[in-house]
């Protein structure tokens, strides 16, 4: 090392990725908290982490706060936003705690603690202490997600719930993940939330949606059997509408947008919140159902109404016998009895709600179905091609 002359420095960078700032900044948003934990100096750690909007504002840190600011550590812990804990701290305190049974809820409570500031950067740490902020993070109620390359990463990959795995890492990191980036990239994480969310918001309005026609198919049933009102819905009709009008629509929920707001809600909880639970019951058939079936029931009542039935003659009407007319009759509002002539009688109509009926005076009469269908123009009655039952 003798008679050396320096040329130059030269230094490596190791810059973040341009998106990963506002895929961070993204994540707080939707209410996703992300804690850093890396193997390099807690100044590197720090320097990084600010960077990339984990730590937003570095004269709020805690040892920062401390150490140039002069504040004891329980007016900087009060104060604190952001943390930098060394890894040599975390083994420290773990070695205090190691005596306490694992049931012993103190047993890890400065690790909880450190978790619940806002911004959270763990430095020098070995893979069993990534593993240990794991299994805290887990207990505190979270549902974690890991990211790693190495080696090292496999274990906390393996206990987390979501392990996350760089496509160029080693393939033990990957064998022990659920999901496997394959452009290294975290903003390609947070997309992934997005897409998750949009999965699961559609597929809510797809099953609401088909729940919601089950009111205003059953009810009119109901009143047929309980008040013996005259059908408005057959089978075949409740069939054509789920299987031809309502598939389409349900199946095209799942091609939705997303809504605008959908990475500024907080997450879900996971053990709460479930596809299908109480509220979608009650938005389906306590909401959006009854108001589908009274605007149907609006619907039949004045349409029934303008033949000539009053709604409050419908009770009872099932089951009521009616007049047939000459196939002769010729409908017309300015003659006699509308211009119809009756003989013989029909059997029960309840189950004929196609058919149309009119009120005249204290009869009720029983019309065959027209063809001509303005129904305010005087036009011809013709019977129709099938027998009176």
């Amino acid at each position: 090392m003798h008679r050396l002359t320096l040329v130059g420095l030269i230094s490596l960078n190791d810059p973040p990725r341009p998106t990963t700032a506002g895929a961070v900044e993204k994540c707080r948003r939707a209410g996703i908290k992300v804690v850093m934990v890396t193997g390099d100096q807690p100044a590197t750690a720090a320097a990084i982490a600010a960077k990339v909007n984990i730590i937003t504002d570095i004269k709020l840190e805690y040892n920062y706060m401390i150490e140039e600011l002069g504040m004891d550590a329980k007016e900087a812990w009060e104060k604190s936003h952001s943390i930098v804990i060394h890894g040599d701290t975390l083994a420290m305190k773990h070695a205090e705690q190691h005596s306490l049974d694992d049931n012993d809820p103190e047993k890890g409570r400065y690790l909880i603690d450190w978790i619940s500031k806002p911004e959270v950067v763990f430095a020098r740490t070995t893979p069993s202490q990534k593993l240990l902020i794991v299994d805290n993070c887990q207990k505190a109620g979270h549902i974690v997600a890991v990211t790693g390359d190495g080696v090292n990463d496999a274990p906390a990959i393996k206990k987390a719930d979501i392990g996350i795995a760089m496509g160029s890492g080693s393939d033990v990191a990957k064998n022990a993940a659920d999901m496997i980036l394959l452009d290294d990239n975290f903003a390609s994480i947070v997309n992934g939330v997005e897409e998750g969310r949009l999965i699961f918001d559609n597929l809510k309005k797809s099953i609401a949606y088909t729940l919601t026609s089950n009111i205003p198919e059953i009810l009119p049933f109901c009143m047929f059997v309980l008040a013996q009102i005259p059908l408005p819905l057959s089978t075949i009709l409740i069939l054509t509408i789920d299987l031809g009008c309502d598939m389409l629509p349900a199946i095209s929920f799942a091609y939705e947008n997303a809504e605008l707001d959908i990475m500024e809600r907080a997450p879900r909880n996971s053990k709460r919140d479930h596809l299908v639970n109480a509220k979608l019951f009650c938005f389906s058939y306590l909401q959006i159902g009854p108001i589908q079936a009274l605007a149907g029931i609006f619907t039949y009542m004045y349409v029934m109404n303008d033949y000539g039935v009053r709604w409050e003659t419908l009770t009872g009407l099932a089951t009521e016998k009616g007049y047939m007319p000459d196939e002769n009759d010729v409908y017309s509002p300015y003659e006699p009895n509308y211009g119809n002539t009756h003989y013989g009688r029909s059997e029960s109509y309840g189950m004929l709600p196609w058919d149309f009926l009119r009120d005249n005076s204290a009869d009720i009469r029983l019309f065959y179905s027209f063809r001509q269908r303005d129904a305010w123009s005087p036009c011809r009655w013709e019977p129709s091609d099938t027998a009176w039952p």
